[in-house]
């Protein structure tokens, strides 16, 4: 920032968007940065103070204020914190967002802002854009699923992390948008260039409380404030509700790109890579799955809404590398002898373990072999969902634990088989330890089964509640794959 925003100008942004703010204090005093966290408060932030469901951030700004903070954003106004300036709003998680962005000098306006939002294919539509601006020559930031403990941070953080990729010299950022980040307002005062929708299923509604609500969410994205452009996967019935809904037709709406897989032609799709046609291309993507198709077919037309080389894009798609948890295939001689493929994916929801599982049956030879779970202290509603959904659409499934939080991997287990239909239950067994889940389904399988391990991917530990422990599916997918190439060779 060479000319760093003051107590007064980041007053100004608030009133611009219609917060209302008092300024107590030197509204002249310059500022560098914000935070939520009184532990990171650098000197010249503005330390903001949140109400939280177990703490005040009120309750911490003396502490804030004496490790250097310049201000504070508060709801009323302290007594207690010496003649630090204070910026007085209403709310402060609804003031955050603008403040943040300008308390960082708005860096999200010096690149090329990507936001994705939808339920599931949010962190591999991310990467396939990232790698795509890459090709043509932009180096390009990625904040998601795979680089933080939130898929969106909070809005100091955020905008902390977009500075820092501008002060790098990064040309572009791609952004994976939560709904838990709408809903909580942590993207507020962000500026996209273009925003997408993936698609939309039961997820988070521990937090939204209905369908509805969690659709809210996701669609608050989708405004000009946030946008100039949205590109939207229309194949998907809510993806059409929100594309009619958009505000167009007049200069200060958005160009809504509707986008749906039923207009491409020629498409073919393996474990590993599917081609279609595309306006007159032939495109080849390394990415097997048939939901896949759906990604590389959004992020092409996000590109296409960008000042870049689409050729380079193209040819980009050819070789990206294995998103990470993402239907990513294990790679093991032993599975290779015995003619079966092992797919560790990420759906966790009912609607990310339909299309996993019809993936996984569109390339299988023989049966599909299911390994997946529901996470404890979250959404109980989906766990039978996922029941029903994995004992129809599995030849095998292993019911297991996911990330229990300290609640009981049996009772979960309980909730999930309760949805799996009476024709179906013969197909689906229950074995709480993970890792011998992963195993019984490995000793299961034969020539031309496919072996899915759902809902964990990328993730590298286990939250059983008192305490965290190493666990991931891939690594383990391999200990047990080498298991069987040993007692093969004893």
């Amino acid at each position: 920032m060479t000319n760093p925003p003051t107590v007064a100008s980041i007053a100004t942004r608030l009133r611009s968007v219609g917060i209302t703010v008092d300024v107590v204090g030197d509204g002249e005093v310059e500022i560098h940065g914000m935070t939520h966290d009184s532990r990171a408060v650098a000197t010249g932030n503005v330390f903001a103070c949140f109400r939280g469901e177990r703490d005040d951030g009120h309750r911490h700004a003396a502490d804030a204020v004496a490790a250097g903070a310049s201000a504070l954003l508060v709801d009323h106004r302290l007594l207690d914190v010496g003649d630090v300036a204070q910026l007085v709003v209403p709310d402060t998680r609804l003031a955050v967002g603008p403040a943040s962005a300008a308390s960082w000098g708005d860096p999200a306006d010096r690149m090329i802002t990507v936001g994705i939002t939808g339920t599931n294919g949010k962190t591999t539509t991310s990467q396939i854009v990232a790698s795509m601006l890459e090709a043509c020559g932009v180096s390009t930031g990625v904040i998601g699923t795979l680089h933080g403990p939130r898929t969106t941070p909070e809005a100091p953080d955020l905008h902390r992390a977009l500075a820092e990729f501008a002060d790098a010299g990064r040309g572009a950022v791609v952004m994976e948008v939560s709904s838990h980040a709408l809903a909580l307002h942590r993207v507020d005062g962000t500026h996209f260039d273009v925003v997408a929708f993936t698609n939309f299923g039961h997820d988070h509604l521990d937090l939204h409380g209905s369908p509805e609500a969690y659709f809210r969410a996701k669609a608050a994205l989708f405004t000009r404030e946030f946008a100039p452009v949205a590109v939207v996967n229309v194949a998907d019935p809510h993806g059409q509700l929100l594309a009619d809904s958009i505000d167009v037709g007049d200069e200060s709406s958005m160009v809504v790109v509707e986008v749906s897989v039923d207009g491409i032609e020629d498409v073919e799709v393996t474990a590993t890579g599917h081609r279609y046609s595309w306006h007159g291309r032939t495109v080849v993507c390394s990415l097997g799955g048939h939901f896949n198709v759906d990604n590389s077919l959004l992020s092409l037309h996000v590109i296409q809404h960008l000042d870049v080389d689409m050729e380079s894009a193209v040819h980009a798609l050819a070789s990206l590398g294995a998103v990470p948890g993402r239907f990513e295939i294990i790679d093991h001689p032993i599975a290779v002898e015995r003619g079966i493929t092992v797919v560790v994916d990420y759906a966790h929801t009912p609607d990310g373990l339909e299309v996993l599982l019809r993936s996984a049956r569109a390339i299988a030879d023989g049966r599909v072999v299911s390994v997946f779970g529901c996470a404890g202290r979250r959404d109980r509603e989906k766990r039978p969902v996922m029941g029903e959904v994995a004992g129809r659409l599995s030849d095998l499934a292993i019911a297991t634990s996911d990330n229990p939080r300290g609640e009981d991997p049996d009772a979960i287990i309980d909730d999930v088989i309760a949805g799996v239909a009476d024709q179906y239950r013969s197909r689906v067994t229950r074995q709480p330890d993970r890792r011998l889940a992963v195993r019984h389904a490995l000793d299961l399988a034969e020539r031309g089964d496919v072996v899915v391990i759902a809902g964990k991917g990328h993730e590298t530990s286990q939250d059983l509640g008192d305490v965290v422990v190493d666990f991931d599916d891939r690594a383990v997918a391999r200990d047990e794959l080498a298991r069987l190439d040993r007692q093969a060779t004893s």
